[in-house]
């Protein structure tokens, strides 16, 4: 089997791993004496949804909000589709509706959150004093400063009304169930949507920090509400969440695993580099080059042939006007480190079909790339300080398209050295 075609083998059994109907069945709750409610939000969400659908033996209710063309058809839950990455309208008056469905439970009652990448933007619900335009404004401005997810995530909690456990302490005293499916680094539930369901240990001060950070001017009514602490979060012990738990029905580590057992079947040896990988997409790629580099001129630590996986979530800091994405501007960093070397070969892609605002997952990198792109008069290193990766892998013909994977367990990168 040549590269091309075992990479992205790779990249579909990552995927396939983390199918909402392969994860969620075997983590579903029992049903309660009362209701069941289904609310969620996420790339994933109407997939989890029919997954739950598909196997819930009683009666159940429900609404959950997803990205535009992530539709999956439910027969008794309500599917909305909003937008991602940057909240519009349609999120938010989803937020207030499923706010709506969790009020005026009781302990009979149950909800079942299906929660997954992507519901930090499509679960829209301002904090009191903050406008949609106010968030639509910082979550541009944070998208493109380089800030990590956590960090971005944090800044979040603290402008809404529904996440850092605010959702769950709303359907208190009923018990709450949130599935989730990781797309962040270290699988932390409050990192995940932003953790509507659970409690949050950050404050209105580590917000505010996080602007700082990056030379974010908030507007001025946020910056007052952040620094008079109006808006914090639900924090651990709080009574509200004493019945709500969170559980991880799929990670980036299960979907690394796949694609390792896909490469190993083809005889290669695997490594798994790590499932959090951080920083900025461009720094990143010299060092898994560097990494590479050794592996293919001297063996070491790995010989070849294997394959090098990892997954995580990148930055890129916005500088120029390209079309950014985080994968193709790894890869673009990463074959300009390598050079041109012989045998080496990589796939980075999003899980979710989407790197950056592209519908691009991500993109192949060959041996002859660099080449290649020169003799049509393409500078790499051009593209890469214009933050024009998907640019520079389109005009090879070497983007990755998936169209809509109805999941997310965050980025998935492989190098394959012949």
């Amino acid at each position: 089997m040549d590269a091309r075609t075992l990479l992205r083998r790779m990249f579909d059994a990552a995927i396939a791993a983390a199918q909402p109907a392969l994860c969620v069945p075997p983590h579903l709750p029992a049903p309660p004496r009362g209701r069941t409610i289904v609310i969620g939000a996420g790339k994933a969400s109407a997939a989890m949804a029919r997954a739950l659908e598909d196997h819930w033996p009683g009666p159940l209710e429900g609404l959950v909000v997803t990205r535009f063309g992530y539709r999956v058809p439910c027969e008794r839950i309500e599917i909305v589709e909003a937008a991602h990455p940057v909240p519009d309208e349609a999120g938010q008056k989803a937020a207030i509706r499923i706010a709506d469905r969790v009020r005026g439970l009781t302990e009979d009652d149950l909800v079942i959150a299906l929660i997954s990448g992507g519901g930090s933007s499509l679960l829209a619900a301002p904090a009191p004093g903050v406008t949609l335009g106010d968030k639509r404004l910082l979550s541009a401005a944070l998208l493109k400063s380089g800030a990590t997810i956590s960090e971005m995530n944090c800044v979040r909690r603290h402008l809404s009304s529904l996440k850092g456990g605010r959702l769950g302490a709303l359907a208190a005293p009923a018990r709450v169930v949130a599935l989730l499916m990781s797309d962040v680094p270290g699988d932390d539930p409050i990192d995940i949507a932003s953790g509507p369901t659970v409690a949050d240990p950050t404050t209105c001060a580590d917000a505010l920090a996080v602007l700082a950070r990056y030379a974010i001017v908030p507007p001025p009514p946020i910056k007052a509400m952040l620094e008079r602490g109006e808006s914090e979060s639900v924090k651990p012990g709080d009574p509200r969440l004493a019945r709500s738990e969170a559980v991880l029905v799929a990670t980036p580590q299960a979907a690394l695993e796949a694609a390792a057992k896909v490469a190993r079947e083809a005889g290669y040896a695997t490594a798994i580099l790590g499932d959090a990988i951080e920083g900025e997409a461009r720094e990143a790629g010299k060092v898994f080059g560097g990494f590479a580099r050794a592996v293919a001129l001297r063996g070491a630590p790995f010989a070849p042939p294997c394959v090098l996986l990892s997954g995580g979530e990148t930055t890129v800091t916005v500088r120029g006007n390209g079309r950014g994405g985080r994968n193709v501007e790894f890869l673009l960093s990463l074959g300009l480190t390598l050079g041109g070397l012989p045998g080496v070969y990589a796939l980075a892609g999003d899980t979710d079909g989407v790197d950056g605002q592209e519908e691009i997952a991500g993109a192949i990198l060959t041996p002859d790339s660099l080449a290649r792109a020169r003799a049509k008069k393409i500078d790499p290193l051009a593209a890469l300080d214009n933050n024009d990766g998907h640019g520079f892998f389109s005009s090879l013909g070497d983007s990755v398209i998936t169209g809509p994977t109805h999941t997310n367990v965050n980025d998935f990168r492989a190098i394959l050295i012949g």
